[in-house]
């Protein structure tokens, strides 16, 4: 349902707008979060370990594609804010075109790089086989994954966010299911919750695409399909600074997995766990993320750019709030909520050390993110990349790398890595807008 949210109060809006994205966010979340919890409950460290490294390595991938697809939402939602109908059909056509072949080069080029990709990872020996596993049958079901991101994304840039959550919900609670009766019946670990993950997203793109054949809204011509240079242009602009961005991002998460993973099997588990939690605790800002960029986006094309900048600081304050209380949280409930996930006391220990530092990011990421979403809706992507670029390359990685080097008896210090880069990022963001918000007030 097409949604124009360039009127009435900008709280309500990003609220009303956010919540149904922040459950979807969430419902899907949980798919990670039930693998690795049923796989604790009825598997050793070694499977433990092959389901965290590889649906790290999936969740990389999905927000890449999530990443590019935030060029579609936003062009969408420009168009929205305009009134534009005539172009509306030629964006959503032309998002289907170009993230079919994204799909199929994707599948194709990570199933054969499986092996190495395990490699690379330093997965420990015990967990080799499993990783694999886990890997190739999610690589195949790639399509699935990209489809139902970029629908989900088509939906949002309409101002539509109940609809994807309705279809993940529905696809979560088949997720679970499965992985009980693979995972817990059939006894067939890293592939099982695998297989579960890959099913469920099929049932939420049959979903989502029967939503969209009893909607004539959404209803596409042939001629909507052919590329159009100008709008793949405008769509790619923006989509691709996101996905560059989130996907170095997950690198460098990747590569502290890497170091953990160094460290033995314990760290490792530790280390994997809590990624999984911080993941989860991450939701509101990446909800946040995500509806400012597509209200302001909306706002944008309405040629409202105040009501996009009351969107990014209304959006900053639920974030880091948030935030905040997440933050404090974690210093009094890490051992129960880590007992959740193994009942392995040494790693209970590590993940504490490791969560309790790590949690301060939960609020210092809320400014940056919501500053990502704004600048992608103004068709300046590229100043997050930016951000995120230099916030890696100064403080996480070496930041982790070296904690690991000189404290290797505890995680806390390098939990510390992470809180450092997102401050220097929110410093960053912060003296950019300002700069540019001073330049266009003077044009």
């Amino acid at each position: 349902m097409q949604k124009n949210l360039t009127h009435g109060s900008v709280f309500k809006n990003l609220i009303a707008f956010s919540l149904p994205y922040l459950l979807a966010y969430l419902l899907q979340s949980l798919y990670g979060l039930a693998d690795l919890f049923i796989t604790g409950q009825f598997c050793g460290k070694d499977i433990i370990t092959a389901v965290s490294v590889g649906s790290q390595i999936m969740h990389m991938l999905t927000v890449i594609i999530v990443g590019l697809a935030t060029g579609a939402t936003v062009t969408i939602g420009r168009a929205v804010g305009a009134e534009d109908g005539k172009k509306l059909p030629r964006i959503i056509g032309n998002t289907v075109s170009v993230f079919t072949v994204v799909s199929l080069l994707f599948t194709a080029a990570l199933l054969l790089l499986v092996a190495p990709i395990v490699k690379v990872m330093a997965v420990p020996a015990e967990s080799v086989a499993q990783t694999k596993m886990y890997l190739t049958i999610c690589f195949a079901g790639i399509p699935f994954i990209t489809a139902y991101n970029v629908i989900s994304s088509v939906f949002r840039g309409l101002g539509d966010s109940r609809s994807p959550m309705y279809f993940i919900a529905t696809a979560c609670i088949v997720n679970i299911g499965l992985d009980a009766l693979f995972i817990g019946i059939f006894r067939m670990q890293a592939a099982g919750a695998a297989l579960a993950t890959v099913l469920a997203q099929a049932i939420s793109v049959a979903i989502s695409l029967a939503a969209i054949k009893k909607s004539a809204a959404y209803k596409l011509g042939r001629q909507d399909l052919r590329p159009d240079k100008g709008i793949l242009s405008e769509i790619l602009q923006i989509g691709i600074p996101v996905a560059a961005q989130d996907g170095f991002i997950q690198i460098s998460f990747l590569i502290i997995t890497i170091i953990a993973d160094k460290q033995g099997l314990e760290v490792a588990s530790a280390v994997g766990i809590t990624e999984k939690i911080i993941g989860f605790l991450f939701l509101i800002p990446s909800a946040m993320l995500s509806s400012i960029s597509a209200l302001a986006a909306q706002n944008i094309g309405a040629d409202r750019p105040d009501r996009a900048k009351r969107t990014l600081f209304g959006g900053m304050t639920v974030a880091v709030a948030c935030g905040g209380v997440f933050a404090i949280l974690a210093q009094f409930f890490s051992v129960p909520l880590m007992t959740m996930f193994t009942k392995d006391q040494a790693v209970v220990a590590l993940a504490c050390q490791y969560f309790r530092t790590y949690a301060i990011d939960c609020a210092a990421a809320g400014i940056h993110f919501c500053f990502s979403g704004y600048f992608a809706a103004v068709g300046r992507s590229y100043i997050s990349f930016i951000h995120n670029s230099v916030s890696i390359l100064t403080f996480r990685v070496p930041g982790a790398y070296l904690a690991s080097k000189y404290f290797p008896e505890t995680l806390t210090v390098m939990g510390l890595a992470a809180p450092a880069g997102s401050f220097l990022s929110d410093i960053i963001c912060i003296a950019v807008f300002l700069y540019i918000d001073k330049k266009d007030r003077k044009c």
